[in-house]
């Protein structure tokens, strides 16, 4: 493997070096670009061919190259009539112009080392086609080596040929005298065109109707290059020295038989006895053998043989030669048509593209592409003959592959698909669009292709769009989603914006089909919501229009159930989904609430209280979560006064104030001897309703004076104050209220004192409870009077609540007891050392 690979990177090393070398230094490379070698043709088959292009407009050309090592083997003065023969063939050339004639397009130069000109692009010599490979690169191209040539091809290669002596003998007045295989070059597009013309021979007296042409004698000890083949040339040149345009017309039948004979001419001559080799070929020809034209074809067999006629006056005049039967072969015709065709007018123009068609089938992929494509696609500057060759060409794309229709028909294309008129142009590649998606690339979809079709969408034309709405659903699976919902489907709904009256039968169904592409692609489809809010409104409206059959009719409602269908169960399928999810988190809910309670989730039966408890954790536990997040607070301690306010002395200023105050009210029988009375409400219902600062009757807040909690002072504040001599804590058999949650009620600049230990002392056992507060336990008439008196309060000091306090007060709200006040065993109420203390502890 690597000594192939070095093998060959010898090889094409070597073969640069050669054509750097040759072309080095001479002045063609100033202008034009060379390439790689490709063919090889001319007298001897000494030029080699490169491709090449122009560097200023980067048009393609053949670059003719000649060697000046292949002459180094002979004598100086062989050596210039070498190279002064090939000067004078090229620079004929160059003033000869005919279609027949190999295009010259940059003039001879030479340097040290080569001779160089450029011609039209060229694929090979007719030589080289036919197997002769003489000074081709090694290894031979691919393309030359596998090259077969067509009967059509054949037969209008000759054509063309004919044609071309016909120029050189009728307009020119010239004589070619060297037309062989290796001096007929093939051209890019496949035309066979005439050059060699080293051994030309003009007419002495061209402006006289019989030309007269002198010919030079025979000179076998010149280098072969300084001579014509002599394997083409007739024998009256060799024998009689005299040669016209009938000698040309035999080597055109020498031509004929070697292309029908794998490049093979009617007979070998010996170049070393070369008289001797013509007269025994004289001979022959006298008495042609029908085996030695076996080969050709039969209609044209009998003009071979006269053109290989030993007497010139018996074979045909090129002129002639065009015009036998076996050049009416309609590919003939049809490529001969296509080579005139600029000099007809639009009209057969366009009676002919009409027709083509029907031709286009029947003649070689390769003729038609490289031949007759270039001529159609240059018609496409004319917009009056587009509508008719276009057709033409996109047939001819449907017989390509991707890669020949990107780079041989597409280039041409581009700049058609902006054209808007005529609008016959949209209409047919409308009509071919699966074509042009299929094998146009994505990127030039997007540019070129669908643009169109958006124009067409929008055209002003009704029949445009119907036409585009027909077609659209034949091609939809060819278009790109994003391309399909951004830009193509938006259209489409802005074009049957109009009221469906007006709709013809094909637009219906052609919107039909849309949707039913639309809906049933497996990357496109519609959503349920476009479904039920557009697509089906749409189709129902659609599908009772007068023009619909029975079966149209039944089409569009089968597309109807099926969307309907389909939104059924995916709006279903939505639904559950939801409701399976609800169901899940209310039973997570239900699990998480009945998880905190240890005895549900052991089974055991549940007591009443653990019930209550439970539900009062639920509650709590909704409510907490009901609640919104609390967000962080910074609350400012407060700031401590400077000063305390004594607050005992003001308590015992309004109890002397209140002193003062008389209180009528009836006789109230003496305290009982050993009882004590508290100084805080009992558990009696007027006690309750005292402490929980609450009037029933009067439905209105009585709580206590300032900011004091009402519970300590509410029962005081709104009863009439006995004179008591002292008070004192008795242990009561009532339970003690908890009051512990009113702790943060106080400020911290003094030390917290527990409201439990402010509560009242239970009473001890033999005791009764605190009689004051029961002396309401009767309505007394004579309460509504003004109280008079100044009953004492606590430490015998008077009282500061009453009315004044409250004035919320309503003495007939209240019924006195009728029983007499406890009295101590000294006659007389018993200060409450603990009293003063605990206001102490309180209030500092």
């Amino acid at each position: 493997m690597e000594s192939m690979l070095n093998k060959l990177k010898s090889t094409v090393t070597k073969v640069t070096a050669d054509m750097t070398s040759a072309v080095m230094g001479n002045p063609v490379t100033r202008e034009f670009e060379v390439g790689r070698h490709i063919a090889s043709g001319g007298p001897g088959m000494c030029w080699r061919i490169y491709n090449g292009t122009k560097k200023s407009t980067k048009q393609e050309v053949a670059v003719f190259v000649f060697d000046k090592k292949m002459v180094e083997k002979y004598q100086k003065f062989d050596k210039d009539q070498i190279i002064e023969s090939l000067k004078r063939g090229v620079q004929q050339l160059t003033r000869l112009r005919h279609p027949r004639l190999l295009t010259v397009q940059h003039p001879l130069e030479e340097s040290r080392d080569c001779l160089a000109f450029c011609t039209e692009p060229v694929f090979a010599s007719l030589s080289n086609v036919l197997g002769q490979w003489d000074n081709l690169p090694s290894p031979v191209p691919t393309d030359i080596k596998d090259y077969k040539l067509y009967d059509v091809e054949t037969k209008y290669g000759l054509l063309q040929i004919s044609e071309g002596l016909s120029f050189l003998h009728s307009g020119v007045k010239m004589v070619h005298g060297n037309l062989c295989l290796e001096n007929v070059i093939l051209n890019k597009s496949g035309a066979w065109k005439i050059m060699g013309f080293d051994f030309s021979i003009s007419s002495i007296n061209p402006s006289d109707a019989e030309p007269k042409y002198s010919c030079k004698e025979w000179e076998p000890n010149l280098p072969p290059l300084c001579l014509p083949n002599p394997e083409y040339l007739a024998p009256e040149y060799i024998l009689s020295v005299s040669c016209d345009a009938a000698s040309d017309m035999y080597s055109l039948g020498v031509v004929m038989h070697a292309v029908f004979n794998e490049g093979k001419p009617v007979f070998q001559v010996n170049k070393h006895d070369i008289f001797k080799s013509f007269s025994r070929q004289l001979d022959q020809l006298s008495r042609l053998s029908p085996t030695m034209l076996n080969k050709i074809p039969e209609e044209v067999r009998e003009h071979v043989k006269m053109l290989l006629s030993v007497t010139p006056n018996v074979r045909p005049d090129a002129d002639q030669m065009t015009k036998i039967p076996f050049f009416d072969d309609v590919g003939a015709v049809t490529l001969a048509y296509f080579d005139s065709l600029f000099q007809r007018d639009n009209l057969q123009k366009s009676q002919f593209y009409k027709n083509l068609p029907k031709v286009l089938p029947k003649l070689p992929k390769r003729v038609v592409v490289y031949r007759i494509l270039p001529a159609l696609t240059s018609e496409f500057v004319n917009p009056d003959m587009v509508p008719f060759v276009l057709p033409n060409v996109l047939l001819i794309a449907e017989e390509c592959t991707k890669d020949e229709y990107v780079r041989l028909i597409l280039p041409d294309l581009s700049p058609v698909f902006k054209q808007q008129e005529p609008v016959q142009i949209l209409l047919i590649f409308l009509q071919k669009m699966d074509l042009l998606l299929t094998k146009t690339p994505p990127e030039d979809i997007k540019n070129s292709v669908l643009p169109m079709v958006y124009r067409a969408l929008e055209a002003p034309s009704i029949q445009i769009q119907e036409l585009c709405l027909n077609i659209i659903p034949t091609f939809a699976n060819l278009i790109e989603y994003p391309s399909m919902k951004n830009a193509l489907i938006p259209r489409i709904n802005l074009s049957l914006s109009f009221d469906s009256v007006s709709l013809s039968l094909s637009v219906l169904m052609g919107v039909l089909g849309i949707y039913k592409c639309t809906f049933s692609h497996k990357k496109l489809g519609i959503p349920k919501e476009h479904l039920a809010a557009k697509s089906l409104p749409h189709l129902v409206s659609l599908s009772i229009d007068n023009n619909l059959n029975l079966n149209q009719f039944n089409s569009f409602m089968a597309v109807i159930k099926d969307m309907l269908t389909r939104m059924e169960a995916e709006h279903k399928t939505k639904l559950e989904q939801l409701h399976s999810m609800q169901e899940q988190q209310r039973y997570q809910s239900n699990h998480s609430l009945l998880s905190s309670s240890d005895v549900v989730m052991s089974g055991m039966s549940l007591t009443l209280e653990e019930k209550q408890r439970l539900a009062k954790e639920q509650e709590q536990a909704a409510k907490l979560r009901n609640q919104p997040a609390l967000a962080p607070q910074s609350i400012k301690p407060a700031t401590p006064s400077t000063q305390a306010k004594d607050l005992t002395s003001c308590l015992l200023n309004n109890m002397t104030s209140l002193g003062s105050l008389s209180l009528t009210s009836p006789p109230r029988p003496g305290l009982i001897q050993g009882s004590t009375i508290s100084a805080y409400p009992s558990t009696t219902p007027m006690g309750s309703m005292a402490s929980n600062g609450y009037n029933p009757t009067m439905s209105f807040q009585t709580g206590g004076q300032g900011m004091r909690p009402p519970g300590l002072y509410g029962g005081m504040a709104t009863t009439s104050t006995p004179n008591f001599g002292a008070l004192t804590h008795n242990q009561g058999s009532t339970n003690t209220p908890d009051m512990s949650a009113l702790d943060s009620l106080f400020t911290s600049n003094k030390p917290k004192v527990s409201l439990n230990q402010m509560a009242p002392p239970k009473l001890t056992p033999g005791t009764t409870a605190t009689p004051w507060l029961n002396q309401f336990g009767s309505a007394q008439p004579s309460q509504t009077a003004p109280m008079q008196g100044a009953p004492l309060a606590m430490g015998g000091v008077t009282s500061g609540f009453g009315m004044q306090a409250n004035p919320f007060f309503s003495p007939q709200n209240f019924s006195q007891p009728t029983s007499a006040p406890v009295m101590n065993a000294g006659g007389g109420l018993r200060h409450s050392s603990s009293v003063n203390n605990d206001l102490k502890d309180l209030f500092g």
